[in-house]
């Protein structure tokens, strides 16, 4: 993933004396807090172009935010020439959320019960489908379901080819091996 660094926050200090970072950062997609932890945080800058290796969202604070795995890498490949949006903030905090993890309404996978609620209050971001973001056919769809139907499939309930076949000719060479494959 690569993107540019716009803002850069004050360094926390954890219990342990681990420095943690909150950086805003984005790309043509959007933009997000990116959490940066010691050493890697001291050499950022506004307007430095990275690229970040194994990277995961997770929830902290309602907030979504970035951060390097386990193993991850964070390599500086530029400065300032970069084009990006800051919207939509990915990072916006999101008080349903909240109150949906808290309230334990989740779904299988720890999902929200309602996945329409998630981006419900983010401004810009308009709901999304159910599920893992594919659309589905919820009978009346658009597109043919596994079983035929009338007028979706040809008469034998398979679907028409977009064009008729033709057969391939042999190759004049008999069979043998293409000629620039030596």
């Amino acid at each position: 993933m690569i993107f540019i660094v716009l803002e850069i926050g004050r360094p926390n200090v954890t219990k342990d004396g681990h420095e943690v970072r909150s950086c805003k950062v984005a790309d043509k997609t959007g933009s997000i807090n990116l959490s940066v932890w010691d050493e890697p945080g001291l050499l950022l800058q506004p307007g430095d172009i990275l690229r970040i290796s194994k990277a995961y969202v997770s929830v902290w604070k309602n907030c979504l935010t970035l951060y390097m795995g386990k193993g991850g890498d964070i390599q500086k490949i530029g400065e300032f020439c970069m084009v990006f949006s800051e919207i939509p903030f990915m990072s916006e905090p999101n008080p349903d959320m909240a109150a949906q993890l808290v309230g334990g309404a989740t779904g299988p996978g720890n999902q929200p019960a309602n996945p329409q609620a998630v981006n419900a209050t983010t401004p810009g971001v308009g709901p999304r489908p159910p599920g893992n973001g594919r659309q589905q056919n919820l009978n009346g769809g658009a597109w043919p379901s596994a079983a035929p139907t009338s007028g979706a499939m040809g008469g034998n309930g398979t679907i028409p080819a977009p064009f008729p076949r033709v057969p391939v000719p042999p190759s004049k060479g008999g069979g043998k091996r293409d000629p620039r494959k030596r």
